[in-house]
């Protein structure tokens, strides 16, 4: 059985915030800002909430009879005992063997065009151990982004406004990236253990570090760039996180009613209507705050059973990251323009310049990882590379017909009015002029002019 490591990071990450957020919330309650106090404290308690419960609905323990671990969520301290019983897991697993064991079938990767079925034993507790590992990975998402998030760019806007940094400060905006960064690698692969279940999915340690410069610096930017906004126009960011937060989180929906399909039964047995609606409304909720901050590689599709989509949808990914780079590139000139006297000392074409390049950097790191490290590219239809190459060619070929077809309507005005200007051949002979000589130009059909421009 392989040590829980993502269990402890999980874990880490959840307790060293919550005790920084506490911490810095004292320091704001003894300088009398009683409102970074209140949302610094809103910014840990309600991620911890969320996690108890996702603890809870993986494991299925609302319906069962163990008082002690509602205790432990309610005091808020079940990550804790849980991380408790993994390592209870761990350590008895290498000491007692199992009498009764499931039999799993994983395909490999293909070699050569050919892959291989193979057979391995699951034991009761390494099962429960799979159940511990997807738990803590799904409350890394959550604390990520609907915690750590709002967190880090709270805390960043406050350091611009006051213009100093202090050590609790510090830590927190670290210990907020950090978990931003981790929960966007979760999601990552989580996407591609759920998209390729029937494989058996291998990541190297070289895709790990791909896909944490790419998150670091994606999400980086992100972060500094609506601080940046928030800092000259507190209005209009208003107007901005509402537009993108409701176009994320009504889209599932939208393709939901559009295919027409059955309302979805099936995603927990003790549920309801009522609480199978709050549970998607949640899941939109958590998508919708993944895709504010950086690119979601879950993709969530109501009307599927799995109630994720396991497509790869390649147009799709360069349409979000060609609108958000749009988007950032316009709040930082709108930035640039209402800039006030706090950015005197700060070079803004530099650091508009620094800004762009490091999100460009992110996204040349993310095809990177797709192109080269990506643990199933070879089961992909058609790699990144070649479909960028396809997207490219097409908006190529309708460019170079538009100006076809441009030059061809030109030369047809050019012949009309060749055509207008040229005087009539019987003319031409009552005034005595050779018949035979004509305009060339005056003869030359469009459809002679067409297959010209064409070839």
């Amino acid at each position: 059985m392989k040590f829980p490591a993502s269990v402890l990071a999980s874990l880490f990450l959840f307790v060293a915030e919550t005790i920084a957020a506490f911490y810095l919330s004292s320091t704001y309650r003894s300088d009398g800002d009683r409102m970074w106090q209140s949302l610094t404290l809103l910014f840990s308690l309600m991620p911890c909430a969320l996690v108890q419960f996702t603890l809870l609905f993986v494991h299925r323990d609302i319906s069962r009879d163990r008082p002690l671990v509602l205790l432990m969520h309610l005091l808020q301290l079940g990550p804790l005992y849980r991380c408790f019983e993994v390592f209870c897991l761990y350590c008895q697993s290498s000491q007692n063997e199992e009498p009764y064991v499931s039999i799993t079938k994983k395909r490999q990767m293909p070699k050569d065009g050919l892959t291989e079925e193979v057979e391995r034993e699951v034991g009761q507790a390494e099962g429960k151990m799979f159940t511990h590992r997807s738990a803590f990975s799904r409350a890394s998402v959550i604390q990520a982004f609907l915690g750590s998030a709002p967190q880090l760019t709270l805390q960043l806007y406050i350091t611009v406004l006051q213009q100093s940094i202090t050590t609790g400060r510090c830590v927190i905006m670290t210990l907020s990236l950090l978990s931003i960064v981790y929960g966007a690698l979760r999601c990552n692969i989580l996407a591609i253990k759920i998209k390729y279940d029937e494989y058996e999915v291998k990541v190297k340690p070289l895709a790990y570090v791909c896909i944490f410069l790419w998150r670091s610096f994606e999400i980086a930017t992100r972060v500094i760039i609506l601080v940046l906004f928030t800092s000259v126009l507190k209005i209009w960011v208003v107007a901005v996180i509402l537009v993108n937060f409701f176009s994320f989180f009504l889209y599932p929906w939208i393709l939901f009613w559009l295919s027409g399909s059955p309302f979805p039964e099936n995603i927990e047995k003790a549920l309801s209507r009522v609480g199978t609606t709050i549970v998607l409304c949640f899941l939109t909720l958590l998508y919708a705050g993944i895709n504010m901050f950086c690119w979601s590689a879950v993709q969530l599709k109501i009307d599927n059973p799995d109630l994720i989509s396991k497509s790869q949808n390649w147009y799709r990914l360069l349409i979000y990251y060609m609108t958000r780079f749009i988007e950032n590139s316009v709040l930082l000139l709108l930035w640039y323009f209402f800039k006030t006297d706090i950015y005197m000392y700060v070079c803004a074409p530099l650091l508009i310049l620094q800004l762009l390049i490091a999100y460009c950097t992110g996204v040349l790191f993310m095809l990177v990882f797709y192109q080269f490290f990506h643990p199933c590219k070879k089961l992909f239809s058609s790699s990144v590379s070649e479909s960028f190459r396809s997207c490219l060619r097409g908006v190529c070929l309708s460019n170079m017909r538009r100006k076809s077809s441009a030059s061809v309507v030109k030369v047809d005005k050019d012949l009309k009015s060749c055509t207008e200007q040229d005087p009539d051949p019987e003319q031409d002979q009552g005034q005595g002029k050779d018949p035979d000589v004509r305009p060339s130009t005056s003869r030359v059909s469009s459809s002679e002019v067409w297959s010209a421009v064409d070839l």
